[in-house]
């Protein structure tokens, strides 16, 4: 049995979850970049994509495995012989999912928004019997994000939610999850070996360590669209509360919002898909006398995400299958910036092994 799996955004997230799946699915032996090779009965590779939505003229209509490699999506190309598959992007709900400044840029960078009208979500998603629905909409795009949160509810479809729109986190969202029964896994992607997760180990190794962290900073560039978009600054509130809050939810005192920024700082074109952070922490340690920490994180930043969310998936279906409905704590906890309750990493890991492992199951609501 594979895991029936709808996308809504397919971008450079998407192409490299897509390769990912087929990529692990012809492995004889397990490469790296995996955390779990089972969850439950799945492996990486037991995963069926069986419909997506989108908004460029250049995917809808086409195939996925077509789609995933259209302009402007710019992430690495690591597993290009997929097989040819019977899902085709379909038109789905603009809402505030464009950011009006993408169209001053040149075509290869840009959305081309389509003409084709938006299809019925719900009605799709139940056609094409889909389980799991992975959200990689654009930071800003909070309509249309809740859409397709309000669509899973009403086709009883699990939630993967890896942008910063609070749903999961949000007590009124969550509750109307638990009620219809659907599990949502959010809010906000970390990134297998990102700056976020670097961050945060590092914020926490200074309270672990005893040193008073002070001030610290995180400051990013990437050239993909998800850059691009987030030129707009008014796009990017959600984003920096998610950013900001998972870092200080790792120290015993919260920062001042004055001695902490952190957040995406430009668009480099030529960057593409190769995200580079520079995170810089100052503290003071035995004797009061200065620490100070710089570190250079450059990585594909689509396939970072990957390996999080082929695992983030799996749980969902686990969710499903043993009736376990709303937010996934510790699932959430494990693999989101802004999940409903925030733990330690070590914790959080722990917690969603015994969730997969069935040592705690949650009881259904």
């Amino acid at each position: 049995m594979r895991i029936r799996v709808a996308i809504a955004g397919v971008g450079n997230c998407a192409s490299s979850l897509i390769q990912g799946i087929h990529y692990y699915r012809l492995a004889t032996s397990l490469p790296p970049g995996i955390m779990h090779p089972k969850v439950g009965d799945w492996a990486p590779g037991d995963i069926d994509i069986v419909t997506a939505f989108d908004v460029d003229a250049r995917k809808v209509g086409r195939p996925v495995h077509e789609a995933i490699f259209s302009e402007p999506n710019c992430a690495q190309v690591f597993h290009a012989d997929l097989p040819v598959g019977s899902a085709e992007v379909k038109m789905g709900p603009v809402y505030d999912g464009v950011a009006s400044h993408l169209v001053k840029f040149p075509e290869n960078q840009r959305i081309c928004l389509s003409d084709e009208q938006p299809v019925n979500v719900v009605e799709e998603l139940k056609r094409a019997k889909a389980e799991v629905l992975v959200c990689y909409l654009p930071v800003g795009a909070e309509e249309a994000v809740r859409h397709y949160a309000s669509a899973c509810l009403e086709a009883g479809v699990a939630f993967v939610n890896c942008v910063p729109v609070f749903i999961a986190s949000d007590p009124a969202w969550a509750e109307k999850f638990r009620q219809a029964g659907v599990p949502i896994v959010g809010d906000d992607v970390k990134s297998q070996v990102g700056a976020t997760i670097v961050h945060r180990s590092l914020a926490r190794l200074f309270s672990d360590r005893g040193v008073e962290l002070n001030r610290t900073y995180q400051l990013n560039t990437g050239g993909n669209t998800d850059f691009l978009n987030m030129l707009a600054h008014e796009r990017l509130d959600s984003k920096k509360i998610s950013k900001t809050q998972s870092v200080q939810s790792q120290l015993p005192v919260p920062l001042p919002p004055d001695q902490i920024h952190i957040g995406p700082s430009d668009y480099v074109p030529w960057q593409k898909d190769n995200k580079v952070a520079f995170i810089r922490l100052e503290g003071a340690g035995f004797g009061g006398v200065p620490l100070e920490i710089e570190c250079r994180l450059s990585v594909q930043d689509s396939p970072n995400s990957g390996g999080v969310v082929i695992d983030a998936i799996r749980c969902a279906k686990l969710a499903l299958d043993r009736k376990v409905s709303g937010p996934l704590e510790a699932t959430s906890a494990y693999y989101m910036k802004s999940p409903p309750l925030q733990m330690v990493d070590h914790e959080a890991r722990q917690k969603n092994l015994d969730f997969i492992q069935g040592k705690h199951p949650v009881p259904a609501v």
